[in-house]
């Protein structure tokens, strides 16, 4: 079976995995306080050409975002996001779990507008029952979307303007940053979230880390105390230099944005060949995750030698379905699934 269905299927990138075999018995600090995470920690300022940027090393997606969120909201507040957001959607309630209300709002393509912040906030406040409601407190994207889909450098910068506005702090999700950062249409840098959100985070786990995720706290509003919430959250790594070696490798000769590359660029092969065969493309997703509409029957045929997902019923005839490409996904897979899709109905 080939696997196409997510983009942490496969282990950890080489690099990774051989600075961890040549350091495996070296004794460090713990806890992330070691070498290795403090020079991960510098490239990834180097990297958002900043150095007045706090950065944090945690395990996983699902553990950052209740982190960060929990760090930020007050016990009465919580967190804006479009429907299909992460953190309403695909976190188990991890959100809600710590005490806090996922405050969904509609979205066709999987992003949120500064429109749609302000519009939210002002009904909050114009509400004379407000003090019985939940408290609009911050605001939640990801870069991509689960849709695939960009926000450009025009929307991020409405939504930050906006939010400095509404004194509401903006966090960015980037489990898959650096394939949203690979995309040809991208034109929002590592410098441009540190300058445009007040938290983001660069995500490893499927983007060539064997695990891990880089919160990177840009307003310093929001560094006090983190590392006591790190831990009270059970996110404090005892052998934490293996969260800073991976990060380390990544961030070394551009290694990061090398791989993201190559998943993109496979994607886009898939994304054209199924535009050459007439199927729609569900969302404008330039990234690593593509959505075309296939017949039924080619859906069944396909699920006899891949794995991929099924999205979304769209009628009687057709799916829509996700194809997932990865830092480590081998070109001649791709090059079946292409052969495969272009001899139906031939």
């Amino acid at each position: 079976m080939i696997r196409f269905e997510c983009d942490y299927a496969e282990g950890a990138h080489q690099k990774i995995l051989e600075n961890m075999m040549r350091t495996n018995l070296e004794q460090t600090a713990g806890y992330s306080e070691d070498v290795y995470s403090d020079h991960a920690r510098e490239l990834i300022r180097q990297a958002c050409g900043n150095d007045d940027l706090d950065v944090h090393f945690l395990v996983g997606g699902t553990q950052t975002n209740l982190t960060v969120i929990a760090s930020v909201l007050r016990p009465h507040q919580g967190v804006l996001c479009a429907v299909s957001g992460h953190v309403n959607v695909h976190e188990t309630g991890a959100i809600e779990a710590t005490g806090h209300k996922v405050l969904a709002m509609p979205s066709a393509d999987g992003k949120i507008t500064a429109e749609q912040v302000q519009e939210a906030y002002d009904a909050h406040w114009r509400d004379e029952s407000r003090e019985h409601i939940v408290q609009p407190g911050m605001v939640y994207i990801s870069q991509p979307t689960e849709n695939g889909t960009l926000y450009s450098k025009a929307e991020l910068t409405a939504l930050h303007e906006t939010c400095v506005k509404c004194g509401l702090p903006l966090y960015v999700d980037g489990a898959r940053l650096g394939y949203g950062m690979a995309a040809p249409t991208n034109d929002v840098t590592l410098k441009d979230l540190a300058e445009l959100s007040d938290i983001f985070y660069i995500g490893g786990t499927k983007v060539g880390a064997l695990f891990g995720e880089a919160v990177v706290i840009a307003n310093p509003a929001y560094r006090q105390d983190f590392r006591y919430i790190i831990k009270q959250r059970g996110g404090m790594l005892a052998k934490g230099r293996l969260l800073g070696i991976q990060f380390e490798t990544l961030f070394t000769d551009g290694l990061y944005f090398e791989i993201s590359k190559h998943a993109v660029d496979l994607a886009m092969k898939i994304r054209k060949a199924c535009e050459e065969k007439g199927f729609a493309i569900q969302y404008e997703s330039y990234t690593n995750q593509q959505f075309p509409i296939l017949p039924n029957e080619l859906v069944v045929e396909l699920r006899k030698k891949y794995a991929f997902y099924t999205w979304q019923k769209v009628d009687e005839d057709h799916t829509s379905v996700r194809f997932c490409t990865s830092w480590a996904t081998d070109a001649e897979n791709v090059e079946q699934l292409l052969a495969d899709i272009r001899a139906f109905g031939a």
